[in-house]
């Protein structure tokens, strides 16, 4: 890409590093205001004063691969401020990444590689999807934990196969967000060495100067966090910034912050207002931006030779990074084959050949509470399934999701008990954070009522596909005595409703066994909802859990030519079949359905659902939440029980027969609808 100009900025060329720096850098951030001008939308504010933080990352400082996004022992940059995603797809397609300066143009349009915010997985380099603020920095925190651990699990003496740093970029909406001082505090707890936050502290927010809203200290609020605090004095100060990363990398007992005084829109006649923040510049203010920064006035998507050649530099630069990792990871094979193989199959994302074995078997008779038999499904596969890692919000002894024996990863870093304390947001957030990095399965776990504190990270694990395990426990009022605080209702219903995620709603333990094995094949994100209390568990003789949980509803227990179909999901299950007892006692044939999991049903054929659910049959759900959405399935012409109102506090069985959830209720529900 030549310029035509002659003693413009190409006339750089003759002049020292300092000024192909900043040749560089200037290019950059006319990149990003011109991407966001063809838009006719963006966010220019943030490129214009945060380019020199990415300069120096992604063309000195990062260990990147441009030609392998995907090396597994890269540098992670997640832009937390997702809105200056134009700031991202710029440093991306100069640095040599798989993007076009035809992406830059079609930014924020249909079918585009460059969205409005950076999505995982529709960007060659993009690590997360962020804009929803405070949840990348709380992946990032994520990211750090899992490569802390894979460090501690694959690394040997001379063999430093994971050893890689985790930067963000954030501004002042990240650390507002409440999930920031959840993830913070955690990384602080666990000594992320390796994470490294740059903060754009620009004293400007969407709404005017921070001044209005924000004066936290924010050093001083994480070095109560035990973080390692640095301030920049000015944006544009190559060396100082440099620097202050370069120390922070030499601190590996604490994560980093650097906060950098930038200013929004640095270079524009809008600088240092919030005018800059959320909308393009305009011609005029945008050709008299290139002008104070030398640049062609009336040229679009203008790239100095010098300047893209200089970017470039990182393709060379990260082949040969990458190349003399694959030349030390040759020789750790050798040292080490049987390790070496399970770390390129975890990060493959491949399970063990032949670990579903492990699953258990569950037999009638004794009844156990679905969350108890996860915790010994989890257990029972732990050696097989080395890569599955996690724990609990402060909840591992009531959600039963801790290894035994297991080292704690704050203890241990190479332990797979993780206690995330009481931060439910902040815990999911990570999690997905640990998934999008690699080489691990995460999940995170509490009650199910808490999981509305952490909706926006199952949304954002959803959005992403990314290989996220939300187990959530104390699945419905029949908790009882925690009362309606505690007792989830609309929940099942609100996170149903959440597209490519899966839910799991197990009936017995052998259900259990087989949602998890489900989960682990499927993939992408799936949340358990499991109960407190016992229950039966079916026959695995006569009954293949994980063939009929894998169509998601199937055909429980039929009658010769049934005259209502009774529905149920997991606690709901048995009620529903004693129900079907009492109505061929007084000679009315029911067929049961128990629906584990609504996602994988809705995957199978017309056939198959028809089969399950025949036309003509009148059918009544019973589940313990919310009624909304049932009705697809049962008709107009059918019944729901459910809850349209709060719980109570009572003891569980007491509370679920006040409630119309025993047998009798739901039999007489029933005949009403047998003509």
């Amino acid at each position: 890409m030549t310029s035509n100009l002659a003693g413009s900025p190409q006339d750089k060329l003759a002049l020292d590093k300092q000024a192909l720096d900043e040749l560089s850098i200037d290019t950059l951030r006319l990149l990003a205001v011109d991407t966001v001008e063809k838009a006719k939308c963006g966010h220019p504010g943030a490129p214009l004063g945060c380019s020199p933080i990415a300069y120096l990352l992604f063309h000195k400082l990062m260990k990147h691969n441009p030609a392998h996004a995907k090396w597994a022992d890269r540098d992670r940059f997640v832009l937390s401020n997702g809105h200056a995603s134009a700031l991202l797809y710029s440093t991306l397609f100069l640095t040599g990444y798989d993007l076009t300066l035809e992406d830059l143009k079609s930014f924020r349009q249909w079918h585009s590689r460059t969205p409005g915010h950076p999505e995982f997985g529709d960007t060659d380099g993009v690590e997360a999807t962020t804009g929803p603020l405070g949840q990348g920095l709380a992946m990032a925190v994520g990211m750090a934990i899992a490569e802390k651990h894979l460090a501690a699990v694959y690394n040997r003496p001379g063999f430093d196969v994971v050893h890689h740093h985790t930067y963000a970029l954030l501004g002042d909406g990240d650390l507002m967000e409440g999930v920031s001082h959840e993830a913070c505090a955690l990384a602080g707890t666990l000594g992320l060495g390796k994470l490294i936050f740059l903060y754009d502290d620009n004293l400007i927010s969407l709404d005017g100067p921070t001044e209005l809203s924000y004066n936290d200290n924010v050093l001083e609020r994480f070095e109560a966090y035990h973080w390692h605090v640095q301030r920049v004095a000015d944006g544009n100060d190559l060396k100082g910034i440099e620097a202050a990363i370069e120390e922070a990398k030499r601190e590996t007992g604490k994560p980093s912050i650097i906060a950098v005084r930038t200013v929004i829109g640095y270079g524009s006649p809008k600088a240092g207002t919030n005018k800059v923040h959320g909308e393009a510049l305009g011609a005029v203010d945008t050709a008299a931006t290139k002008k104070f920064f030398g640049f062609p006035e009336d040229q679009s998507f203008y790239v100095p030779d010098a300047a893209l050649a200089n970017w470039r530099e990182a393709v060379d630069r990260g082949a040969k990074l990458e190349a003399k990792w694959n030349a030390e990871f040759a020789d750790y094979a050798l040292a080490n084959p049987e390790l070496a193989a399970e770390f390129e199959r975890t990060q493959k994302g491949e399970l063990k050949a032949g670990w579903e074995k492990a699953i258990p078997s569950f037999a009638p008779g004794k009844s156990q509470a679905t969350r108890n038999a996860g915790g010994a499904v989890m257990n029972a596969i732990a050696d097989v399934v080395p890569e599955l890692f996690g724990g609990a919000a402060d909840l591992t002894s009531s959600t039963r999701t801790i290894f035994k024996p297991g080292a704690s990863f704050h203890v241990d870093p190479a332990g797979r008990n993780v206690f995330f304390g009481v931060r439910e947001f902040g815990m999911c957030a990570a999690v997905n954070g640990m998934a999008a990095h690699g080489g691990l399965i995460p999940f995170g776990s509490t009650f199910f009522v808490f999981s509305d504190y952490a909706k926006p990270a199952i949304r954002l694990a959803a959005l992403m596909q990314v290989h996220s395990l939300f187990v959530f426990t104390h699945d419905s009022i029949a908790l009882g005595e925690d009362g309606p605080t505690h007792q989830p209702v609309e929940h099942l219903m609100a996170l149903r409703a959440v597209p490519g995620l899966t839910d799991f709603r197990p009936a017995d333990a052998n259900e259990t066994a087989a949602v998890w094995r489900l989960a682990l094949e499927r993939k992408g994100p799936s949340f358990f909802a499991l109960s407190r209390q016992d229950l039966p568990v079916l026959d695995p003789a006569t009954h293949d859990a994980y063939a009929a949980v894998s169509k998601g509803a199937y055909v429980l227990e039929d009658a010769s030519n049934p005259q209502v179909v009774l529905i149920g999901t997991g606690a709901e299950v048995w009620p529903v079949l004693e129900a079907a007892k009492l109505l061929a006692a007084d000679g009315i044939r029911a067929r049961v359905v128990s629906f584990p999991s609504w996602k994988i049903f809705e995957e199978q054929t017309a056939e198959y659902k028809a089969s399950v659910l025949p036309a003509g049959v009148p059918r009544l759900a019973v589940e313990a939440g919310a009624t909304l959405g049932w009705w697809k399935y049962v008709g107009l012409d059918g019944d729901v029980i459910g809850l349209d109102r709060f719980g109570a506090s009572a003891p569980g069985p007491i509370v679920l027969a006040k409630l119309g959830f025993g047998a009798e209720n739901v039999a007489a529900r029933a005949k009403k609808l047998v003509k």
